[in-house]
């Protein structure tokens, strides 16, 4: 028997306030977004970085590039294809000493975030990396710890926590599943 419970974590308004605070984070961390690109790891990292992006174009006045990483090829059943696609014009990104901005959705055992950076320092040396989360719920197996975090959300391994977004599930949510399987 499998059971599960939801409760919204995050709702709308919220992941914009997140969003926004995560905007200023960044500006006030690099002092402006001067030699910085904002890199979503796929599939919803991407649309956190663009909607980061806008914000910062909306306070600052300043675009930021925007790239994505698909970091599917980067385990160990899968070829390494190596590249950073711009979002805005296509093509790919720079990334060779600039400060790039990893987004992603959820930081759990920070596999993910691990795979990423690989598939970045494969594509030359940035001047650092930083790392933003909308969510943090912990169990970290990697000493791998987020810069800009729009919720520390505790949880027990058997629970989980969904993101949805409205250009993929046609809302804004965060919700955290908690079930017992039988």
């Amino acid at each position: 028997m499998n059971e599960t419970a939801e409760h919204t974590l995050i709702d709308e308004m919220g992941i914009r306030r997140a969003l926004t605070r995560i905007a200023h984070e960044i500006l006030e961390k690099n002092k402006g977004v001067e030699n910085c690109t904002l890199i979503g790891i796929r599939t919803r990292g991407i649309y956190l970085a663009k909607r980061v992006a806008e914000r910062i174009l909306e306070i600052e006045g300043v675009p930021i590039p925007v790239g994505e990483i698909d970091i599917t090829s980067y385990r160990d059943d899968r070829i390494k294809v190596k590249s950073v696609e711009n979002v805005q014009e296509g093509g790919k990104l720079q990334i060779q000493d600039r400060k790039i901005i990893l987004f992603d959705d959820v930081l759990y055992t920070g596999r993910t975030v691990r795979a990423a950076m690989d598939a970045l320092i494969d594509l030359g040396r940035p001047q650092m990396i930083q790392l933003a989360v909308l969510v943090d719920r912990g169990h970290r197996e990697l000493p791998i710890r987020p810069d800009y975090v729009g919720k520390n959300v505790p949880t027990s391994k058997s629970e989980s926590i969904e993101v949805l977004l409205t250009e993929i599930d046609d809302k804004d949510e965060v919700i955290i599943l908690r079930g017992k399987q039988e």
